[in-house]
């Protein structure tokens, strides 16, 4: 295996791996997936989860936001 082989390996997280990144329980993130909330493969009888699609994921669904960031619409976030 050379170092981009690596690489791919860990931006490939199991059930584990995700709850572990997220913080969160192994059942919690069974849930999310039965209630399609968060975005998972299914291989076989085992999910794999991109890092890079549950950073996007995370990033989609934030409901507070710095000032000035702006939001899915393309707008930005008003604080009033």
């Amino acid at each position: 295996m050379n170092a981009s082989d690596g690489r791919i390996a860990k931006e490939v997280m199991d059930i584990r791996g995700v709850a572990a990144y997220l913080g969160l329980g192994k059942s919690k993130i069974y849930g999310l997936i039965r209630d399609r909330k968060i975005p998972a493969s299914r291989i076989g009888r085992q999910y794999r989860f991109s890092k890079d699609v549950i950073d996007a994921w995370l990033r989609d669904n934030l409901i507070t936001r710095p000032e000035g960031v702006p939001s899915k619409t393309g707008g930005t976030v008003d604080r009033r």
